[in-house]
């Protein structure tokens, strides 16, 4: 499949895990996809996000992406609902973390020091890259860019859709800034 794909859209993955590496996670996942696709300054995805405000707003995402791994992907809604049931996830993550090091909760568990390896994509981050096939094929493009990652991590519910949706970004509102592009670019 990544034949199909882009020289922006491969850009991506190849950021990805390098933003994995540089976390220290043990999998390519949703936020190190939306940390490489914000780290683009020049393709469809890049202006689709400053034409949405992401970029001004890119330190805000960073911190709440970076939240949600420490918490093991618990959205801010759902610490807000259990908080309302009287559970503090903030203090199970910290006990967790006393007992089991920083970041135990995060994908891939605590940073690992040594040697380099190369790091799989998470189930969610395989559905993200097969999803932007699908958009691509549904908009009659025949061949996968960033914009069509950008689509697939907001066209479904996970940690990369809630960061971005809290942040005013959604499927519908990518779509919109990306038809508008479009249509400017005729």
């Amino acid at each position: 499949m990544f034949e199909k794909f882009t020289a922006d859209a491969r850009a991506v993955v190849t950021a990805a895990a390098t933003h994995a590496d540089r976390t220290g996670s043990g999998t390519v996942g949703e936020p190190e996809l939306l940390l490489a696709l914000l780290d683009r300054t020049d393709s469809a995805a890049a202006t689709a996000l400053g034409a949405l405000g992401i970029r001004e707003r890119r330190d805000s995402v960073v911190s709440a992406l970076d939240a949600a791994r420490r918490r093991g992907g618990i959205s801010t809604a759902d610490v807000t609902a259990l908080a309302g049931l009287g559970i503090d996830v903030e203090e199970i993550v910290a006990r967790v973390e006393q007992e089991h090091g920083v970041g135990a909760l995060a994908p891939g568990g605590p940073a690992r020091r040594g040697k380099k390896l190369r790091r799989p994509f998470t189930a969610e981050a395989k559905s993200v890259v097969e999803r932007s096939l699908r958009i691509a094929v549904g908009r009659g493009d025949r061949r996968i860019g960033d914009e069509h990652l950008l689509l697939a991590l907001t066209a479904r519910p996970g940690p990369a859709a809630t960061v971005l949706a809290d942040h005013g970004v959604t499927y519908a509102e990518v779509v919109r800034v990306l038809g508008e592009g479009a249509a400017r670019a005729s």
